[in-house]
């Protein structure tokens, strides 16, 4: 198969003290070093608002119709956490413009929870056992990290990943942080391949039986 894909990479806009967040910093390095001769990276700066975040993800899935999305966000943490979950309901902490998502929902009716396709866990144990500080993580925060998300997963047949970036330490210096997250995504992106495939040898039993 020699067809291009798209992957996209989002990071968020302006925040409290960042002018520059560090997470479209790190979406717009990771345009730069690439995934790979067969993928397009497209990057996309998020404002820290809900009705945007909303928006802005649904757009991007229907009009580019991306192999994979990879959301990244700030953590108050010196290490690499990769999200398991998006969650869909809580959401009380005003955004940028001082608004509340109604009812406090990503999207009314949908799911309470929604789980990457790719197995994070796995993922986090990979890059472990090489040495580096990835941790798994199943509570994206309940702010527009989290909401950003799900929306995605939902958007996507949950083909989507969040990364929260460190904000301190040794690992928030780019030089550092962006060969990791290559790393990271080209690992998902693999682990993505893997279930399609099993899933094309092994379909459900519901299937079958259509």
């Amino acid at each position: 198969m020699n067809e291009r894909e798209t992957v996209i990479i989002t990071g968020f806009g302006p925040f409290r003290q960042f002018l520059v967040n560090p997470s479209w910093k790190a979406a717009q390095e990771l345009q730069l070093v690439g995934l790979g001769e067969r993928i397009d990276v497209y990057i996309k700066e998020i404002p820290v608002s809900y009705d945007a975040t909303r928006q802005i993800i649904s757009e991007l899935w229907q009009t580019l119709k991306p192999k994979f999305a990879v959301h990244l966000g700030v953590a108050r943490s010196s290490s690499v956490i990769v999200e398991q979950t998006g969650k869909n309901s809580g959401y009380r902490d005003r955004d940028v413009c001082g608004f509340c998502p109604e009812s406090n929902f990503c999207i009314e009716g949908g799911p309470e929870k929604l789980d990457s396709v790719v197995n994070m866990r796995a993922v986090s144990k990979c890059f472990k056992r090489a040495g580096m500080d990835v941790i798994y993580s199943r509570d994206a925060g309940r702010y527009l990290c989290d909401f950003a998300y799900y929306c995605s997963l939902y958007h996507s047949q949950r083909r989507a990943a969040f990364i929260h970036i460190p904000s301190s330490g040794s690992l928030a210096s780019p030089d550092t942080l962006v060969p990791i997250l290559q790393a990271l995504i080209l690992t998902m992106l693999q682990h993505l391949e893997d279930t399609k495939q099993h899933e094309e040898q092994h379909p459900p039993l519901r299937q079958i039986l259509i």
